[in-house]
């Protein structure tokens, strides 16, 4: 797959100045940036599997915030800066004093005396900005309740492995259309040349903003946005099917009223016969099955849930690469 990709769509792009950049959300990114950084990561996946040692970022330290717990974030990228030749420092809001009341703002400034750059983990996506102002270091958003751009990275990447291209491809996300991977795949989807299908029940629809800004980089890269009630609709000749959590971290006393609203919105094998024959589906996981998605689908032939959060390391190194090498 990724490792004999050669990706056409940037055969003629120079190298981007991504160096001292944050990566907050990829709207920053122009589209040129994001197929880059997806060629970068095919190099680093690359030269892992080859077992050459890679070690462009030798002696640089990322601290890394954690307010909300994870498991593929956190392993992805400690794993990722030691096989860089880093090292990574995790910080939960019990290990330093923004637990206790320290600001956002003086967290930054002292850190950043320490560290080459920080990643945080969190649910305000208005503290991934505040840290980024102030910070003097880059800042990579690992995930916000409203963002998650690196997931979505090694989401396109996965899927430029299974289908060879991006452009011209139909993506669907059926579930939560108001949450994190809504937003950021709504957001790479328009910067890769991809139409994308959100169906979500009315009262979950995505972000009024985030979409007026997606429309309008659709406009430029030729790709068409739809957002509808109808999974039926959204998954129509979809190549790829995306899916999330109907609850996510934080939300757990809207447990009951979500299980209820997204009823009709369970990902299949009886909706995906309405995509293409072979269409690829996608998961961030934790995965709750019976519930978004079924254990036949998951767990299905078509289902590349493993491949994509292999894809969340080499992604974040190509990311970790370009902004502190």
């Amino acid at each position: 797959m990724g490792e004999a990709i050669k990706l056409n769509e940037i055969s003629n792009i120079n190298k981007p100045k991504l160096k001292g950049k944050g990566f907050l959300q990829l709207s920053d990114f122009s589209t040129d940036e994001i197929f880059y950084l997806l060629n970068e990561a095919i190099e680093m996946k690359k030269l892992q599997k080859q077992g050459k040692p890679h070690p462009y970022l030798s002696g640089k330290v990322l601290g890394m915030i954690f307010e909300k717990s994870s498991t593929r974030t956190r392993v992805s990228f400690e794993v990722g800066m030691l096989q860089l030749g880093g090292h990574a420092i995790f910080l939960s809001s019990k290990d330093i004093q923004l637990g206790r009341g320290e600001s956002i703002s003086d967290t930054a400034k002292v850190l950043s005396r320490y560290v080459d750059g920080l990643m945080i983990r969190t649910f305000s996506h208005d503290s991934v900005e505040e840290l980024a102002e102030h910070a003097t270091v880059p800042v990579i958003n690992g995930l916000t309740d409203l963002q998650h751009p690196t997931q979505v990275l090694a989401d396109l990447l996965t899927i430029l492995e299974y289908k060879g291209k991006l452009s011209g491809l139909k993506m669907c996300y059926i579930g939560d259309g108001n949450n994190n991977m809504a937003h950021s795949l709504m957001e790479g989807a328009m910067k890769v040349g991809m139409d994308i299908s959100i169906a979500s029940p009315p009262g979950y629809l995505p972000d009024g903003k985030i979409t007026e800004k997606a429309i309008k980089v659709g406009k430029q890269t030729g790709c068409k946005l739809v957002i509808t009630n109808d999974p039926l609709e959204a998954v129509k000749d979809a190549d790829v099917i995306v899916t999330d959590v109907w609850t996510s971290m934080g939300q757990e006393e809207e447990t009951s009223k979500r299980l209820e609203a997204f009823h009709g919105f369970q990902v299949n094998n009886e909706l995906c016969k309405n995509a293409k024959e072979d269409y690829i589906f996608l998961h961030c996981l934790p995965a709750h099955r019976g519930e978004e998605v079924t254990a036949e689908v998951i767990d299905g032939p078509h289902s590349v849930v493993f491949d994509e959060a292999e894809n969340r390391l080499h992604a974040q190194k190509a990311i970790l690469k370009l902004l502190l090498a």
